[in-house]
């Protein structure tokens, strides 16, 4: 049986024009329809209706019973990373074992500012991403942890419980460094289409593979996740699309649906696509 996974986007903002989304009837139906996880922007600050993102997925899973959930991807200069840890071990424990860490060097500069927040440089984000992952995974798994990093420091730390699983961290990132960054330390890659599109996957990739085997691991060790709309066209032709971004090296889906058919769209998609997909990867 294959293994890919199927991932379901639950807008935590409500765009102009487009109609509001119950977070917790579309999950319910996402894990109805047979989609493996649900997933959420983190992007707290804006003039439009919006849900805090971990606090949505966090009544989401409580709502839920099998579904994962992913922050896609919580900005790491929002948050504490120390802090990061003990909220998703707290979360995944109490879910059983259903959080993915999605995580990011944070591209919103104006939301930084907007909420006093010093705006890091392009390298002092994929620099503070790196560290966050090594205190992050240094508390799940060690009794104290002291790290003395260029951007994040802890002394002494502990936290209790740690994780009784290793929690997978998702990553999305797109240029060179923060790519090498992915290969030698992340679960998970879910870059979007809007921002790496087809054509350009087969180098970001490579430079994955090349940080995953300098790290002595192996990219298949890393969850490929291509975030996207729902392709136009029929569903052979949908089906072929997918399975054309299968043969890029992808071995997960998170589709964003929008529009006031959106449930609809969900439906056809699960009923008419996805099992096509499954059964020819």
């Amino acid at each position: 049986m294959s293994t890919i996974l199927f991932g379901l986007d639950v807008p935590a903002t409500t765009s102009p024009g487009e109609p509001a989304v119950d977070p917790v009837a579309a999950a319910r139906a996402a894990e109805a329809a047979g989609f493996d996880f649900v997933s959420a922007s983190d992007h707290p600050c804006g003039t439009d209706p919006s849900f805090e993102n971990w606090t949505m997925l966090t009544w989401l899973l409580a709502s839920t019973e099998r579904l994962r959930v992913l922050p896609r991807v919580l900005g790491v200069p929002y948050r504490n990373p120390a802090l990061v840890a003990k909220m998703a071990e707290t979360l995944d424990r109490l879910s059983g074992g259903r959080l993915m860490l999605g995580l990011g060097g944070g591209s919103a500069d104006h939301e930084f500012r907007a909420f006093g927040i010093g705006v890091p440089s392009p390298r002092d984000k994929v620099d503070g991403l790196a560290e966050a992952i090594e205190v992050i995974r240094g508390l799940w798994t060690e009794p104290s942890v002291t790290f003395a990093g260029r951007i994040h420091r802890t002394e002494a730390a502990t936290i209790t419980p740690r994780p009784e699983r290793p929690i997978p961290i998702w990553l999305g990132t797109f240029g060179p460094r923060a790519l090498a960054v992915t290969g030698r330390l992340a679960d998970g890659w879910i870059p979007s289409l809007g921002h790496a599109p087809p054509e350009t996957i087969p180098a970001l990739r490579d430079r994955i593979a090349r940080a995953a085997d300098q790290a002595g691991r192996s990219i298949e060790e890393i969850t490929r996740c291509y975030f996207l709309d729902i392709p136009p066209g029929g569903a052979g032709e949908v089906t072929e699309t997918l399975l054309g971004y299968m043969r890029l090296g992808f071995t997960a889906f998170n589709f964003r649906v929008s529009g006031a058919d959106r449930a609809d769209r969900v439906e056809w998609l699960a009923r008419e696509v996805l099992p096509g997909v499954r059964q020819a990867g």
